[in-house]
């Protein structure tokens, strides 16, 4: 299903027919060191992933994992997302693309859509986000959306340092 629809891209709900492109997203070097190496290695095992995590939370929540694709060509990007993770008291707006297509304004346009996806179409009033305080790039892109750092937290269940962000949405 689609969600969201920007200049040059377009946001839909994952499937498990994107098995092959999310396999190779979560074994992206960029997505196992700045999120994690979920141990997904083949086609099978990343459907079943689909399924019992993006596709079970969406039906759970109603929010999940969106593919980006590219309208001009129809190339799989990346993906944005809204998470209700155990360990957060809210919603975790997150982003993750394939390194080859990083450095284009793609994480910007999307994290975008997904802000107005979240506010306008399921009406929520603010969001959360978590980043490695090593990773400059989606710091930068966080304050750049106008989220504020919170705190360095480490959240259950993990060793390492995490920085919580949160946003807003401007009342009317």
């Amino acid at each position: 299903m689609q969600i969201r629809s920007t200049e040059r891209l377009l946001l839909r709900t994952i499937a498990p027919d994107d098995a092959e492109f999310y396999l190779e997203l979560v074994n992206d070097p960029g997505f196992i060191s700045n999120i994690s190496d979920k141990g997904i290695r083949t086609v099978e095992a990343a459907r079943a992933a689909i399924l019992s995590g993006p596709v079970a939370a969406h039906e759970k929540h109603g929010i999940g994992v969106y593919v980006v694709e590219r309208k001009q060509d129809g190339v799989l990007l990346g993906i944005g997302c809204l998470i209700k993770r155990d360990s957060l008291p809210g919603i975790d707006l997150g982003y993750a693309f394939l390194e080859r297509h990083c450095g284009q304004g793609y994480a910007y346009e999307t994290a975008c859509a997904v802000m107005q996806h979240a506010h306008a179409d399921l009406g929520l009033a603010g969001l959360l986000a978590i980043t490695s305080p090593d990773n400059r790039g989606s710091n930068k892109l966080l304050k750049k959306l106008g989220f504020s750092l919170q705190e360095v937290v480490v959240l259950a269940g993990e060793e390492d340092d995490t920085n919580l962000y949160s946003y807003q949405f401007p009342t009317p």
